[in-house]
């Protein structure tokens, strides 16, 4: 069992891994480690090669949850059981970065302009690709981990 767990900062995307992990899945956050390189406009993107082999190298009843939000996931999706969209209302999103203590980023005014337009430019990108989309502004951490291996299960 394979999700991608996607999202833009702040909409918990590395505490529910964090409790996934606790429930006893593999997780990988492509954020930190040497998942991405410099893609073709200069943005980060997966390195490919690093990504097929994690996803395509593991033991079928292994599950694994991998968190990253970057322009050429899309290419992976076929790997996945799921991929699970995170979203949360703006105003929550910038009130949790700016408090929280594991990442600087989103706690100065450009950072937290670069989050509006990312939200307003890429989750309707991500949707589409989706199956399964949790309002964590709304949803407690234990709960969207229980509906995301609820929405495993029924599939």
């Amino acid at each position: 069992m394979k999700i991608l767990l996607t999202g833009m900062s702040g909409t918990g995307t590395s505490s529910v891994l964090e409790h996934l992990a606790r429930r006893g899945w593999d997780v990988v956050d492509t954020d930190y480690g040497d998942w991405k390189v410099a893609g073709p406009d200069g943005d980060l993107v997966w390195d490919e090669s690093k990504i097929t082999e994690l996803l395509t190298t593991q033991p079928a009843n292994r599950r694994l949850a991998v968190d990253g939000c970057v322009s050429n996931q899309g290419r992976f999706y076929g790997y996945f059981d799921a991929v699970v969209l995170l979203t949360a209302p703006i105003e929550v999103m910038l009130e949790r970065v700016t408090r929280r203590t594991n990442n600087d980023y989103g706690k100065t005014p450009d950072e937290q302009e670069e989050i509006r337009a990312n939200t307003r430019l890429v989750v309707p990108l991500l949707r589409p690709g989706a199956d399964l989309e949790i309002d964590s502004g709304a949803t407690s951490i234990e709960e969207i981990c229980d509906r995301i291996e609820r929405f495993l299960k029924d599939r």
